[in-house]
């Protein structure tokens, strides 16, 4: 016996799902994202409690623990957590969601005899299974636990083949026969066919193949619904489905580029190589003072946020600087790239933190038409997204991808800690151009200097 009627359960159940889909809308644009994550969160807190409410009794004491337990490793992550490692918690978030999803359907497996079920079972098993294990090397390399370059060994091509026909084999078997150890079977060549379809991602493609996995484990979840006979399980899947599936391609064309193309061009060399060799070609270098009359005494500023700015935790510093400028009568825009850090929106969640107004923002279709008329350009911890190779350089990895335009800024000054290129491994020819300016240091140190040689203009 449970607590809640069917009634209330199913009532309650839609509740949550018009929450996820409202957050999903508040997530659209950064002035809504804080309300839109409200509600979603609220809507989760509703489906777990009503599921808590909707079970039989004597099952409560083994919620508890188990809340308790996933309270207890999951807080303290989140909490500690630094900004820049936020695209590492969500893949790992998001893998553990596949492989809870693929172990619900090996328990459940043998409890119904019908082949749909079943059908359902494998599906969420193999997809689950993959989204683990393609999320955990997603993890490995944005951490650099391995090697960020795409890993790619002879052979490969026909061990993957293999392993999707086995895959095919074996989840014919489970459904046929239901046997566990096939079932067992399944899980395992999932979590090969997860790591062989991950591993020769280079790591500047890191980010969209996060997104790709999130829709897998959406997914999962969808057809974990199916296997448990829980509607709100299959609504939120095939949210998370259906909204990853979609920034997968956005982010895909924001980077010029097809999905399988990122996920299948180291086999054609066409994947990023997130190369560490150092420049060695004399650029002209600066002092902060020197950048400081630059932004003081021009008219229009636009400033670039990269991953380096994230790294360094200069978002404060960065807003205190727009804001010294704006007080001196100039006019400051930050140009935004669509896959600027490791995530969509990471530059908005970073600039917003720092109270950086919403109008200052300016997209990439906004941005690039006024850098002709910008006076100085200043790119914070950015590469590739500023790498004119992505026009000029047909052989580069990044050719084709849609960048801000820096180079057409009458000046241009780059805050860089080093000549290492960016995660694409590859020169940007823009730092050796005539007009451009590099100040070297740690990018939160750097804008502090230039801030207080600034404010004694």
């Amino acid at each position: 016996m449970s607590i809640l009627s069917l009634e209330w359960t199913a009532l309650l159940y839609l509740a949550a799902a018009v929450c996820f889909i409202l957050a999903l809308k508040g997530l659209s644009s950064p002035r809504t994202a804080r309300r839109g994550n409200l509600i979603g969160a609220g809507g989760a807190l509703l489906a777990v409690v009503t599921v808590f409410l909707s079970v039989k009794l004597e099952n409560i004491p083994l919620i508890l623990v188990a809340i308790a337990v996933g309270s207890a490793i999951a807080t303290p992550i989140a909490r500690r957590v630094q900004m820049t490692q936020m695209p590492q918690l969500v893949a790992l978030f998001n893998g553990v969601g596949g492989g809870a999803a693929a172990l619900v359907a090996v328990l459940e497996l043998g409890h119904n005899t019908d082949p749909w079920f079943r059908l359902a079972v494998v599906f969420t098993m193999l997809i689950g299974a993959v989204s683990f294990a393609g999320s955990s090397v997603t993890v490995a390399k944005l951490q650099e636990l391995i090697t960020t370059r795409p890993v790619v060994f002879p052979g490969m091509r026909w061990i993957m083949t293999l392993a999707l026909v086995a895959v095919i084999v074996a989840g014919g078997f489970v459904i046929a026969s239901g046997s566990t150890g096939w079932a067992i079977a399944l899980l395992a060549l999932g979590l090969l066919a997860g790591l062989l379809l991950v591993l020769p991602v280079g790591g500047a493609d890191v980010p969209i193949v996060i997104s790709l996995l999130n829709a897998f484990t959406g997914l999962a979840v969808a057809a974990s619904g199916l296997v448990l006979g829980n509607v709100l399980l299959v609504v939120a899947g095939t949210l998370v489905g259906a909204s990853g599936t979609i920034l997968t391609r956005a982010m895909a064309a924001a980077m010029g580029r097809g999905v399988s193309g990122i996920m299948f061009g180291a086999f054609r060399g066409g994947s990023t190589a997130g190369s560490t060799v150092q420049s060695d070609r004399p650029v002209r270098s600066s002092s902060a003072e020197d950048v400081a009359v630059l932004l003081g005494y021009a008219q229009r500023v636009v400033i670039v946020p990269g991953y380096g700015l994230a790294v360094a935790q200069g978002q404060h510093t960065i807003a205190e600087l727009a804001t010294a400028l704006e007080a001196r009568g100039i006019d400051v825009a930050f140009a935004i790239h669509p896959v600027a850090g490791r995530m969509p929106g990471h530059m908005n969640v970073l600039l917003a933190e720092a109270n950086v107004p919403y109008e200052s923002l300016k997209e990439m279709a906004e941005a690039n038409p006024e850098f002709k008329n910008t006076d100085v350009t200043l790119v914070v911890g950015a590469n590739d997204v500023v790498n004119p190779a992505a026009q000029t350089s047909p052989g580069s990895p990044i050719y084709g991808m849609p960048i801000l335009e820096v180079g057409h800024a009458n000046q241009v000054v780059f805050l860089k800690r080093s000549m290492r290129p960016g995660f694409a491994g590859i020169e940007n020819e823009l730092l050796f151009d005539a007009k451009t300016t590099l100040l070297f240091g740690d990018a939160k140190d750097s804008l502090g200097k230039v801030l207080v040689a600034v404010n004694a203009l």
